[in-house]
């Protein structure tokens, strides 16, 4: 079923990647293939963030091509799938926000970045991911077993 604002799904949504957390981010390579990894966004709103490292495969793929594609599941096949635009956020207020997020989230949701990154939020391997979809999509095998049509979302 599709709705018009991303606040008739926002609950649902939310609560999902907060239940599930990692999810599998699958980018475009330069040669033009998917690519899939394990990452942990954080999610505010329609908004995702990730805090990865800045000198890895995502930024030659992203810097050829901007579209990813992410995907949650449990093995009670609920699912949320987003289609988004990635970009680095390379300033440094969107970086130390990012930071102060993911420390003071709670876990699972939270982290200490500083685990992954011992120079703190100026490490130079420290790098933010903007997500903004274009699309995202809510089901589970239940629903569809019922006859009902996924949540679908379009910005």
């Amino acid at each position: 079923m599709a709705v018009a604002k991303f606040e008739q799904i926002a609950k649902q949504f939310d609560e999902r990647v907060r239940k599930i957390v990692w999810c599998t981010f699958t980018s475009v390579d330069t040669a033009g293939r998917p690519f899939s990894r394990i990452l942990h966004p954080i999610w505010e709103g329609p908004v995702g963030w990730i805090a990865t490292g800045r000198q890895t495969l995502k930024t030659k793929h992203l810097a050829k091509n901007g579209h990813v594609a992410l995907c949650y599941w449990t093995p009670e096949h609920d699912t949320v799938i987003a289609q988004c635009r990635a970009e680095w956020a390379d300033d440094a207020a969107t970086k130390q926000r990012i930071w102060n997020l993911l420390k003071n989230t709670p876990e699972p949701v939270g982290y200490d970045p500083n685990q992954f990154w011992k120079g703190g939020v100026t490490d130079p391997t420290y790098g933010v991911l903007k997500l903004t979809p274009r699309r995202i999509e809510l089901w589970s095998v239940q629903e569809l077993a019922a006859g009902k049509r996924p949540l679908l979302w379009q910005a």
